[in-house]
């Protein structure tokens, strides 16, 4: 059983849905601290002049502190929906397989929200379909958390029930592999390597782009050019 945690995100890279696609069941950490300047309410997408934010607005003003993730309420204008669209529509509408998306795409840039954890739900839950990736998704503010860091990740995958957790690169940093061990749960890091594909805007080829920069690309191909070269789970299988 491998399993894979992850803060929810807003157009989330490539690389994201990798360790999602290779996972058997996947966690929305949503119940931790919402973090400024990261990627849970900001991406980048393609434009002719190279890449741009899109950045969501939320309320933080007074409430850093007190943030969990699945609490963030976005700000009252929704001018930012518009802003966004515009930007995608302009920068992609001639994207071979923008309309194959588009529809279903601006419903979700048309629909109200009142919540970042749903917006990026509903988004996640429609790249998922799109890419055909079937992997369970679970909630961490369901699943009566404990601990922090290390604790928590070993706390969820426990309650998941974990014989491999496949963590970010970035979980080096801070995993105690000796605990995960003692509870018969081996701990792999995720090793991506970034995708060079066609871009339709002209110049050189910006990575680390929204994933919508590949569906309007790639369109059913996505997850075949997403998954290329990567590490899989039959890999660890034969190790």
């Amino acid at each position: 059983m491998i399993i894979s945690i992850n803060q929810p995100a807003y157009l989330p890279w490539t690389g994201y849905f990798h360790r999602i696609a290779i996972s058997d069941r996947h966690v929305v950490l949503n119940h931790v601290q919402f973090e400024k300047n990261s990627f849970t309410n900001r991406n980048k997408v393609r434009t002719s002049n190279g890449w741009t934010w899109l950045t969501v607005p939320v309320e933080t003003k007074g409430k850093f502190g007190n943030l969990p993730i699945n609490e963030l309420t976005l700000a009252g204008d929704v001018k930012w929906q518009q802003k966004h669209w515009r930007t995608i529509n302009q920068n992609y509408s001639k994207a071979p397989y923008f309309n194959l998306y588009a529809q279903e795409l601006e419903l979700l840039y048309t629909s109200s929200w009142s919540s970042l954890d749903a917006l990026c739900t509903q988004m996640t839950s429609f790249f998922l379909d799109a890419l055909g990736i079937g992997t369970e998704i679970q909630f961490s503010a369901e699943m009566n958390p404990c601990g922090t860091k290390n604790s928590l990740i070993l706390d969820l995958c426990e309650k998941s029930q974990a014989t491999v957790y496949l963590s970010g690169i970035q979980g080096q940093n801070y995993l105690q592999e000796a605990q995960f061990k003692s509870s018969n749960i081996k701990v792999i890091y995720q090793d991506y390597k970034h995708p060079i594909y066609a871009q339709n805007q002209k110049g050189r080829f910006e990575a680390y782009m929204g994933i919508i920069d590949l569906l309007f690309n790639y369109g059913p191909s996505s997850l075949e050019v997403l998954m290329k070269d990567q590490m899989t789970s039959k890999n660890w299988a034969l190790e």
